[in-house]
């Protein structure tokens, strides 16, 4: 394959941004900045869902050039989606924003494209899998903290990350009930589900609750997910 694969990134809604008049959709450089050190070509989407309500089947036909998906973190998914009440704490939620990424996992894991999920985008496919989610950690303090986590040896992330990675996240919810098919492969010390894997009848698919691209570019083990994303994307492609 002479072309880069392409990796589709649901862009995030900001009020504002550095030379700019107006309200942008953004995306971390350093997430960028990841996946193309990969080897993988990142395209940011523009999300639609007026008034929280999208067409799967358009959402499918605006991503018919994508070899893989990538849903980055972001602001609280809305609790109604998983049936659940909003805690005090919920912040930055747009359930414009929580409709498309909700319609992109839907289409990524029905189709089959190798989709890897950071943080928000990891809760969003367990919420689309029928699963919900701690509403706030409490105590567990994961905000701005680096720390090691316990992978299952037999996992998927084990493979590339080893089995007591270092991580750096930034998050105040977590997945409480896991989704249909989904499997938790890591913890933190205080029993927060650090990563999850889905049955490979699925394809391919990894999400972590930590923030790999906060580090990838100095951490050959963080940058290995974004490998792995691009090396499924690119055997999908040729396929």
């Amino acid at each position: 394959m002479s072309r880069r694969p392409l990796i589709a990134i649901p862009a995030r809604f900001s009020a504002s941004a550095s030379a700019l008049r107006y309200g942008a959709d953004v995306t971390a450089r350093a997430l960028l900045d990841a996946v193309y050190a990969a080897g993988g070509e990142p395209l940011v989407v523009h999300p639609v869902a007026p008034g929280a309500e999208v067409d799967d089947t358009e959402v499918a036909a605006r991503l018919w050039y994508a070899d893989g998906v990538l849903l980055p973190g972001g602001g609280d998914l809305a609790a109604r989606w998983a049936g659940q009440e909003a805690h005090a704490t919920e912040y930055d939620v747009d359930e414009e924003q929580d409709a498309f990424d909700l319609a992109v996992a839907r289409h990524a894991l029905g189709s089959g494209l190798p989709l890897f999920a950071i943080c928000r985008g990891n809760q969003v496919v367990n919420v689309a899998l029928g699963g919900d989610l701690i509403q706030d950690l409490g105590e567990r303090t994961h905000r701005h903290v680096v720390h090691e986590i316990a992978v299952e040896p037999d996992a998927l992330l084990a493979g590339i990350v080893g089995t007591t990675p270092r991580i750096s996240c930034f998050h105040h919810q977590g997945i409480g009930r896991p989704g249909e098919g989904m499997r938790a492969v890591a913890h933190s010390a205080d029993g927060v589900i650090e990563a999850v894997e889905l049955a490979s009848s699925r394809g391919w698919y990894l999400g972590v609750q930590w923030h790999p691209e906060d580090t990838a570019a100095t951490d050959p083990a963080q940058a290995g997910l974004f490998r792995a994303l691009v090396d499924a994307a690119r055997d999908r492609a040729i396929s």
